[in-house]
């Protein structure tokens, strides 16, 4: 039998992973076992966050064979976000896509020419890639 605590401590990466999206709406609504299984349910506001968790899960486990989830992408493909004081476009590439490298492709999705000029308040779409 599979051992519940076990197994949250084997995906906790993935839990912290979609609450750290919670002020966009991303949510966790239950996790326990279904069999052998840690059974994840969950929402997330966009395919960008969606492909964050992802990226989670396969870090746990490439195959995640003992892991059977449902978690909803509620919104779209691109992720709405605002500016906020001490952002930059690298912070938030490193926030959405876990690669300050991809800064650039948000620049582009958002014509911002140059990436060093972005001001708080601002509103940007993060692409899903």
């Amino acid at each position: 039998m599979a051992d519940l605590e076990q197994l949250k401590s084997k995906y906790a990466g993935v839990t912290s992973t979609i609450q750290e999206f919670s002020d966009l709406g991303a949510k966790v609504d239950q996790v326990d076992l279904e069999g052998d299984k840690l059974h994840l349910k969950g929402s997330v506001p966009s395919k960008v966050v969606l492909n964050r968790v992802w990226d989670a899960i396969k870090q746990a486990d490439p195959s995640y064979s003992d892991l059977h989830h449902e978690i909803v992408n509620t919104g779209g493909d691109e992720q709405p976000y605002t500016v906020k004081s001490g952002d930059n476009l690298s912070k938030i590439a490193k926030h959405f896509y876990g690669n300050a490298n991809k800064y650039s492709d948000i620049a582009k999705a958002n014509n911002i020419s140059n990436p060093d000029l972005i001001k708080v308040g601002q509103q940007i779409n993060i692409p899903a890639l």
